[in-house]
């Protein structure tokens, strides 16, 4: 339903309640994306916040276990650095606090492994092209993903260069 602005205040909070149920059956949002669904369908910003609060007090919004779950879910099906997740963790809203102590579960041997594991599927998918495009393929994929240039350096080395993969690793 489209807000018109002749809502009575109690239409509004049923509309409000309507959007952030909407929202959370779809699957775990953070509290600045349900903010920002109400907002962008006419909710004022206090009646955002204000419905947002209950369903926290709830226990069916918190941002801590939303960060987490995050992390665990694009670590798990598309490997990506801790840079890469705390840029998307900034997008999704939750603050830097959570954030980075969300962060501190992903340990610097499980981005190498990410690195490692998003150049080996790309080394697989530019078989037969040249050794050079193939380098800078991989370079690109692992730099967008927001590895840092010597994690990126090593992943190619030991998936073009070295072809026993339990060098990287050691």
């Amino acid at each position: 339903m489209k807000l018109t602005g002749e809502e009575t205040p109690e239409e509004l909070r049923k509309e409000a309640r309507a959007i952030v149920m909407r929202q959370l059956a779809m699957m775990d949002r953070s509290r600045q994306q349900l903010i920002d669904a109400q907002t962008s369908r006419g909710v004022s910003e206090d009646l955002a916040m204000e419905m947002v609060d209950k369903f926290e007090k709830a226990g069916l919004v918190d941002d801590e276990k939303f960060a987490a779950s995050l992390i665990r879910s694009r670590m798990a099906e598309k490997p990506i650095s801790r840079r890469g997740l705390a840029r998307d963790l900034d997008r999704k809203g939750i603050s830097r606090e959570i954030a980075e102590e969300a962060l501190a579960e992903v340990s610097s041997d499980d981005e190498r492994r990410a690195a490692f594991e998003l150049a080996r599927k790309k080394a697989r998918s530019t078989e037969g092209l040249d050794y050079e495009v193939r380098r800078r393929r991989i370079y690109g994929a692992l730099a967008r993903r927001g590895f840092s240039p010597d994690q990126t350096m090593s992943a190619v080395r030991a998936v073009l260069d070295d072809n026993d993969d339990s060098s990287y690793y050691t």
